[in-house]
Formats: C-alpha cells, structure tokens, sequence
C-alpha cells in the first residue's frame, strides 16, 4: 500500500523502494520525508536511477520543508519520528508556503470535481438542450409569432407559468430557453420538488428579494415536479408570486386540475405542452448526430459517428414523443456501434490525428443497434394518473359506439401497461348494464362470468376472456333506459317532487293486527289473483309519472 501510494505521488519506482527500505517501509510519510530531505544527493550522484523532482525547490540552498504532508494520504497519521517534530516545530515559528507539488495536486483534483457533470459524462439528451427559444423544437401551438411565450419574451416581462404535459417532450427546456432569450437579465433558480421542501422555497424567495433591492433583478424560480408538492406547501408560493418577489414557473406531468391547488392555478398560466411528433424529433436527433462540440460524438470518446436513417426513424417512431427517451436511445446505440471498432485501429488513427480531436474512424448505428437500444416499447401508463382515466374511457366509449376493433385496441393498450385485469372486469359489469342493458339482458352474464374467469385464470391467460367480452359487448344491441329511469327517479327525490311522501298504505305490509286495524295493506290486490284489476303504487303526487321509456316491441332503444 505504501508502495502504490509513493507511485501515486510521481515518484520512480526505484526511488520509492529505496525509500521504503531506508525507513522501514511501514510509513509513507517517512518515506516520503526521506525522499525531500535526500534531494540534492540523489540528484548530483552517479546512483543508478538519477530522480527529478516533478517541481524544483525554488531556493536550492535551503533545505526543503514539506508542511503537513498527511495532507496527501486520505488515513489518518501520527508521525513519531525526530524529522517530522522537527517539520511541525518549522512551521509553528514561520509561515510557509505549501511546495507547488501539493498545489497542482490540488488544482488537478479541484478540475476533476468541477467537470463531473460536464460533456461528456452529462447524457446526450442535457448537452443537446437548446439553449434560447429559437433552438426549441415543437410545441408550435404555444411558439408561433403571436404566442403568451413570443409576446412576453419580446416584452421582457415573463408571466407565472405551469408547464403541463408528458415526460421528454420539453418542460425544463422551455422554462429556461425563455430567460435565456429574454433581453433584461434575470436569475435562474431551478428546485425539484422530489428533493426541496418549504425551507428551500423560503431561502429561494429570501434571496430572490435581496437580489432585487440590491441590484432590481428579479428571479425566476423554476419547481420542476411541482405536483409532488403538497396542499400546505403549494400554499408557500401564493404570496411571493402575488406580491411579485419571484417569477414563478411550475413543471408537472399529472393533471393540474386534480393535483395543484386552486390559488396556485389563478395565479399562473396553465400551457399544455403535446408529445412531440416523428419529425420533430428527427430534427433533434440529427443535430445530435452532426453537433461536433457537444452531440453524439462525445458520447463515445471522439469517433465520428454516422447514424442510419432506419434507425432514425425506428427510435422517431417508437419512443412516443419523448424526446429523452430517444436521445437516450441513440446514445446507447451509439456506444453499441463503438465497441465493434477495433482498438488497435482507434488508438492509430486517434495518434496520427491527435490535432483534429475527432477521430475520423467512423462507428456505424444501425437498426439492429437502436433495437437493442430501445429494447422495448415506452407506453405512458399511470394506473393512479390520468392516463388510467383515459384508456378506460376510450374503452367504454369504443364499447358504445359499435366498435369492438377500437374497443379491443384499448383494452389491449389497458394491458400492455399493466392494469389490473379485475379492474377491467368490473367496468365491463358495468357496461352490462349501463350501456346494453334489457336490449340483451345476457350481457350482464356475460360480464359477471368473465370477471369470474380473470379471478380464477389471473394475466397472461385471461386477456382472451377480456377481449371475448369486450367483443360481445361492442357488438350487442344497446339500450340506456334503466340508466335514464334510475337518473329520472333520483333527481324526482333530489328536488323532492312529491314531498317524498311515505309509502301509501296499501303498499305497506301488516305483520300484525295492530297495523292491520291502522290500515296497513288495506286495498292492495294480489295481482296473480286479478292480473287486469288497476291499482297504483306511486305516492299519489306523482300518480302517472313516468320513468322507464321501454317500448313494447324489441326495437333496440338508441
């Protein structure tokens, strides 16, 4: 260990070994005081190895003093020897100026901690996002000329905004491409609310105030996810946006209308932000493809990188808009492709081009490369979102308009994003009865024994049983009559027509004599006695009121 660690510090190996043997070899710290204080005669004798230290002593006649040498090792050491007192008691009496070794030590690793987010360990999809408006690609509905975005960039007055759409389709890109490409100068502030909390917002909005009565520059505070927020923590941002302290912009991927609190939403601008389309995100990939500084190339150490348009447009087609998603994608394809160049190759044409900084050996992505990319299909599927809500109405819409392909399509899409089969089940009940109803009254068998046959069976088996009845129930004749009559009798009780009367006498059963004698039962006719005998069995305020349209004939109720 404290051989590699004297190898670590530029010393030669013979050097280090000899230092080693002449101290015991347990310490580095001795060794390497060793080594300082033995300068000058390893430097002017015939030894066999002949060592230059990798920065001089300015002052050849002084003895050098190394200060504070554990400074090097990352344990903990207690030097016990005369020559490290000696070091220590040195520079208690003078101050002396740490040696230029342990400055481009530090300086090199200070550079290293600086750049680890930097290109190319930054993902393809953060090195090529766009950097003011102009670059944004897509979302043409809120970047035309006369846009809320276009207006309030040329006018130099940004509004509160929430951003609301799906993942990758450039929520992030577009909060801060629009203070980049604002003329007054404002401070970005960018918080996750993953990882912030109310504290965070406070300090944020304590800044953002000081900032503005120092220098009258206002801040834009960016809260990405900020539906992970919750009610109480929302509230935090109603004064400060209201009294103008912070620009607020909000990025989010569930419904705003469900997830942000009202306040919140009256006081910003709700935009919508779409998937982006193939071409669109054909755009982005090609200017990753040819972006020499910052694109693709990076990714994989300089070589240049060419791209076929089958793979442009398998990833296009497949990754649903999001364009991370895709970006991503290339870029693990392009690494695939890389492997395949030979090293020896690499190595020799990168020594005889060292100037140029990109290699012009050329790494190929093809289809095969983006597919094992991609390895499967991204669907957006939320079964606690608002995606959830969507498909299963798409599908009981389907149902209802007589169209069991597009019916099955969504059910299809329900399972390949892993929803619940039961849960299905039950809405296909449901539809039974609410949609089909008495123009098949075998529907409701159908439904029940289905939900029957997905608790028994369990996913993968029962996704035929689904889409049988999802079939049946497309195609069958429909009728919403006893969904209309129980509508009509609950808003008669709602708004009391009537009064609610009670239930007439007649009506009322009388288990004993007392009730009898009231009058309990009095009158009714047993109708399989006298199936032709009329009597009533409404209240009387609404005698002849009529609840079920169910014409006589097996006409089907549209």
């Amino acid at each position: 260990m404290e051989m590699e660690q004297l190898l670590s510090m530029g010393f030669p190996d013979e050097l280090a070994a000899e230092a080693l043997a002449a101290t015991g070899g347990k310490s580095t710290l001795k060794a390497t005081e060793w080594i300082l204080s033995h300068k000058s005669s390893t430097t002017t004798t015939g030894a066999a190895c002949s060592f230059e230290l990798p920065v001089p002593n300015p002052n050849p006649n002084q003895n050098p003093v190394q200060p504070k040498l554990d400074r090097f090792f990352h344990f903990q050491t207690k030097p016990s020897s005369a020559a490290a007192n000696a070091v220590q008691e040195k520079e208690k009496d003078r101050e002396i100026e740490p040696s230029p070794l342990f400055k481009r030590l530090k300086t090199r690793h200070d550079v290293d901690s600086t750049t680890a987010l930097h290109v190319p360990h930054a993902p393809l999809s953060e090195r090529m996002r766009p950097v003011n408006i102009n670059d944004v690609v897509g979302q043409d509905h809120l970047l035309s000329p006369n846009s809320l975005l276009r207006s309030a960039v040329c006018s130099n007055r940004l509004p509160s905004i929430i951003f609301w759409g799906p993942p990758g389709t450039g929520k992030t890109t577009l909060a801060k491409a629009i203070v980049n490409s604002v003329a007054v100068s404002y401070k970005f502030v960018c918080l996750s609310a993953v990882t912030s909390g109310v504290k965070d917002v406070r300090d944020a909005v304590e800044d953002a105030r000081k900032l503005r009565v120092k220098s009258n520059k206002r801040t834009v505070l960016f809260v990405d996810e900020v539906h992970r927020f919750n009610k109480s923590q929302q509230d935090s941002f109603l004064p400060v946006i209201e009294d103008g302290s912070i620009v607020f912009i909000g990025a989010t991927t569930e419904n705003p209308s469900f997830h942000l609190i009202t306040p919140l939403l009256s006081r910003c601008r709700v935009l919508t932000l779409n998937p982006l389309k193939p071409h669109d995100v054909e755009i982005l990939l090609k200017r990753a493809v040819d972006d020499v500084n910052n694109g693709l190339s990076k990714s994989v150490g300089g070589t240049r990188v060419e791209v076929n348009h089958d793979a442009i447009e398998f990833l296009c087609s497949n990754c649903d808009g999001d364009a991370r998603v895709a970006l991503n994608a290339l870029e693990i394809s392009a690494i695939t492709a890389a492997v395949r160049v030979p090293v020896k190759e690499v190595k020799e044409v990168e020594q005889e081009d060292e100037s140029d900084g990109c290699s012009p050996y050329v790494a190929l992505v093809t289809l095969d490369d983006a597919k094992e990319a991609f390895q499967c299909k991204h669907l957006a599927y939320d079964r606690a979102g608002e995606e959830h809500y969507n498909l299963i109405s798409a599908l009981h819409k389907s149902m209802r308009g007589n169209d069991a392909d597009a019916a099955i399509y969504w059910l299809a899409r329900m399972l390949e994003g892993g929803e619940q089969p039961l849960y299905i089940a039950r809405r296909l009940v449901r539809f039974a009865s609410e949609d089909v109803g008495l123009a098949d009254p075998l529907a409701l068998n159908q439904a029940v024994s289905c939900y029957q046959a997905c608790h028994f069976l369990g996913m993968p088996e029962c996704n035929v049983i689904l889409a049988q009845c999802v079939a049946y129930l497309a195609l069958a004749p429909k009728s919403i009559s006893i969904y209309r009559a129980l509508g009509a009798a609950q808003k008669v009780i709602r708004e009391s027509v009537g009064q609610n009367e009670g239930v007439p006498l007649h009506l009322r059963n009388a288990p004993t004599k007392l009730m009898k004698e009231i009058g309990y039962g009095k009158g009714y006719i047993y109708t399989p006695d006298d199936p032709s005998a009329k009597q009533s069995f409404l209240p009387p305020s609404l005698e002849g009121y009529k609840f079920l349209d169910w014409p006589k004939s097996n006409t089907t109720d549209k």
